[in-house]
């Protein structure tokens, strides 16, 4: 046992023990023997040295209006020749799929970052206490510099678990409708091009663009309160289609709904 227990062999397995003894020229006892003498002590249990995970729990976050939550991300977006990536940060309001602020630049950067939320939160009149914004883990999100500008905007940060691509669903989302357009080219020529092509994209992402996950509204019409009188206005022009001509509708026509509440990892309901 003071063999078992001393540092050398602490966290060896009995076989390999056995084993690296008779290299040596020693033999003291049998695996099965050295098995026995753990069970004993009640010491029979992984004995290597293994890495203690941190365990990260899966945000939960909701959205019940505009500039609640914001979820943030950077994608590559290819330049002229390998290897040569421009980087677009995006900032997206989760509610309403608004895209807040964005920009295109060379690198990653958390100076970058910080001057795209602060000028951000100036254009949206965001007050202390009132928004959340989301991020993965990549350098700029983790950055001091990043997290000090938050904490003094009081401005509260979340992160996606590590390697857990679902925590950021909206930008996700956001970033295919973009690189799935007809007009995305496959390369851009310059960081002036990409940028070029960013204000063409995010005014027609933001006014024209018909959501699915917002009752097929444009973003901007959530986000600054308009789906109300939209939603009604469809509506209204349904019912007088329904009334010249019932028999081509196979049942009265139903009012859309905005969803009132938006989830990044809604929680499971207690088991019953």
């Amino acid at each position: 046992m003071d063999l078992l227990h001393s540092p050398r062999f602490a966290d060896c397995a009995p076989a390999e023990i056995v084993a690296m003894l008779l290299d040596e020229g020693t033999y003291l006892c049998s695996e099965r023997t050295m098995y026995r003498l753990l069970a004993a002590a009640g010491e029979v249990h992984e004995r290597r040295a293994v890495a203690h995970r941190s365990h990260y729990a899966a945000p939960e976050l909701l959205a019940t209006g505009p500039n609640q939550v914001w979820s943030w991300d950077v994608t590559k977006l290819k330049g002229p020749g390998k290897w040569n990536y421009f980087c677009l940060y995006v900032l997206l309001d989760v509610f309403s799929r608004f895209v807040t602020g964005w920009l295109v630049a060379n690198r990653e950067s958390a100076a970058l970052a910080c001057d795209l939320i602060a000028q951000a939160v100036a254009d949206q009149g965001i007050t202390p206490g009132q928004l959340q914004i989301h991020a993965d883990r990549g350098s700029a999100m983790v950055s001091k510099s990043v997290h000090q500008l938050l904490s003094d905007l009081d401005i509260r940060a979340t992160h996606s678990r590590p390697h857990v691509s679902n925590d950021n669903p909206y930008s996700e989302a956001q970033f295919k409708t973009l690189k799935y357009r007809p007009d995305f080219p496959e390369r851009f020529g310059s960081e002036q091009d990409a940028r070029l092509h960013g204000r063409t994209f995010f005014p027609w992402y933001n006014t024209e663009h018909r959501h699915s996950g917002i009752a097929m509204l444009t973003p901007a019409t959530v986000h600054y309160g308009r789906a109300e009188e939209v939603l009604e206005r469809r509506y209204q022009v349904m019912q007088a289609a329904y009334a010249a001509h019932p028999a081509r509708f196979a049942r009265p026509p139903v009012r859309q709904t905005l969803p009132e509440r938006v989830w990044i990892n809604a929680p499971h309901p207690a088991p019953v």
